[in-house]
C-alpha cells in the first residue's frame, strides 16, 4: 500500500485516531493525562445510568484493544505513548457506580493518575498481553483499584461526617 506524506498507511488512519483519542495522544506534554482529562469529559456527559456507563467502558475496551494493538504495529513497539483511548477507558472505571460530584470526580482523577503511574500488581502483569488486549488491560486494572480506593474515601468520609 502506498505511504501517504505523513507516512502513515491509510489503513491505519482510522485505528490510530481512536487510539490516540483523535490526535491528543500527541500532545507533548502528559499525554496520559490528557487522555484522563477527556475520560473525566466523557463521564461529565454521559448519563447517569449503570447501563450506558458500563456500555461505555465495554465499547471503549474493545475498540481500544484493537485500536492499540494497530498503533503497537504502527508504532513497533508495545503500549505506545500516543495510544491515551485507555486512560478514557480508565477514568470511567475509576468513577463507575462511585456518587461523587466535582470534587469526588477531581479526586478519582488523581486516583486513577496515581494507580495508573504506579501499576499495582497485577496490573503491572496484565501490560504483558499481546497487543491490544495489555494496552487496555493494564489501565482496567489501575482503575478498579482507583475505583476501590474512591469508594473507601467516600465510605470513611460518609462515616465520619454521619
Amino acid at each position: 500500500m502506498a505511504e501517504t506524506a505523513k507516512g502513515s498507511r491509510p489503513r491505519f488512519r482510522f485505528p490510530l485516531a481512536l487510539a490516540t483519542v483523535l490526535g491528543l495522544g500527541y500532545v507533548p506534554v502528559a499525554p496520559g493525562t490528557c487522555g484522563s482529562a477527556v475520560g473525566l469529559l466523557l463521564w461529565m456527559v454521559l448519563p447517569a445510568s449503570t447501563l450506558v456507563q458500563a456500555t461505555a467502558i465495554g465499547a471503549l475496551f474493545v475498540t481500544g484493544a484493537w485500536s492499540g494493538g494497530v498503533a503497537e504495529r504502527h508504532f513497533d513497539t508495545t503500549d505506545p505513548a500516543p495510544v491515551v483511548i485507555d486512560e478514557v477507558m480508565g477514568m470511567l472505571i475509576t468513577l463507575f457506580l462511585n456518587p461523587v460530584g466535582w470534587a469526588g470526580a477531581a479526586g478519582a482523577f488523581l486516583l486513577f493518575r496515581i494507580a495508573d503511574v504506579v501499576k499495582p500488581f497485577p496490573a503491572n502483569r496484565v501490560e504483558r498481553l499481546p497487543g491490544g488486549l495489555g494496552v487496555m488491560a493494564d489501565d482496567a486494572v489501575a482503575a478498579v483499584y482507583a475505583n476501590l480506593t474512591l469508594r473507601a474515601a467516600l465510605a470513611v468520609g460518609n462515616w465520619i461526617i454521619g
